[in-house]
């Protein structure tokens, strides 16, 4: 399976839209890898986020059951429109105010090269936020491969022992609702017009249900935002300076057995489960 066709000259022709982030993948070996890695088979739906000008759909569309692009950009979709199947559904939308539940009745993949500048909200938009338990959208995701800058990928993946830079709330985010990989990364030729960094593809497999089981999701997340509130401090003083009692946390932090002075990057994700429910125990 090679893609082999001018992708370069082609993206030429379009008046890319800076405000609207658009960088078109031209590379026909990470389209491939981006094929190969969702598996696609004759009985997959696939919803495309930011399809462009149809570079990866025109792909989806031979491999797929049927594709239904999402495109923001009304000359874009001119130019999906010409694409010859039947199996495309191109929907004229802001991803961010489309309801993924309603597309489809069968559970879909997600193929995403998406805007840098909109990558949180729409991994929250697909997973819902972390007390968000019956999403509509995430109950209908089986896999989402995502195009993201390479900074993001790492963020996602990223665990207590990676730079505290890198671990955070997207990290707990991602990974209370999905399993995280990076497929690959990709460089910055790969696109036009090229953007300032690099950036790789992210597998999410979606989780049938929550990485933890707790009491309270609620609690844990206005717990972990409590941690990630204030990076220099340590944990004991980030939960009481957004509103948890000061003997509450020492008691909590005492019990858990860690460090008083540690800064909440460096608990798993696990310990954060452990934290939000002995808090809760001590209130």
């Amino acid at each position: 399976m090679k893609f082999m066709t001018d992708y370069l000259q082609r993206a030429k022709y379009f008046k890319t839209k800076k405000r609207l982030g658009q960088n078109f993948l031209i590379n026909g070996e990470v389209i491939q890898d981006i094929i190969e890695n969702a598996k696609i088979t004759k009985e997959d739906t696939i919803i495309e986020i930011g399809p462009g000008v149809g570079f990866v759909t025109e792909q989806l569309v031979k491999y797929a059951k049927k594709v239904i692009a999402i495109e923001l950009d009304e000359e874009a979709i001119k130019e999906l429109e010409k694409i010859e199947c039947n199996n495309l559904e191109i929907i004229h939308n802001d991803i961010l105010k489309t309801d993924l539940s309603e597309l489809s009745e069968d559970k879909v993949k997600v193929v995403a090269n998406i805007p840098y500048y909109i990558t949180s909200p729409i991994i929250a938009h697909l997973l819902g936020e972390i007390d968000d338990l019956n999403n509509k959208n995430r109950t209908k995701i089986k896999d989402i491969i995502l195009m993201v800058q390479e900074e993001v990928a790492r963020r996602i993946v990223a665990n207590e022992n990676s730079s505290s830079k890198q671990y955070g709330l997207l990290t707990i985010l991602s990974q209370f609702w999905a399993d995280c990989k990076i497929i690959r990364t990709v460089g910055r030729k790969s696109f036009y017009p090229a953007p300032k960094v690099n950036s790789a593809l992210v597998n999410l497999k979606v989780l049938d249900s929550p990485r933890l089981k707790l009491s309270d999701y609620t609690h844990f997340r206005k717990t972990i935002k409590a941690a990630f509130s204030q990076r220099r401090k340590t944990l004991k003083n980030c939960l009481v300076s957004s509103g948890f009692n000061k003997e509450t946390v020492l008691k909590t932090i005492q019990k858990l057995g860690v460090d008083e002075n540690i800064r909440g990057e460096k608990l798993s994700v696990e310990q954060f489960g452990k934290l939000s429910e002995t808090l809760l125990e001590f209130e």
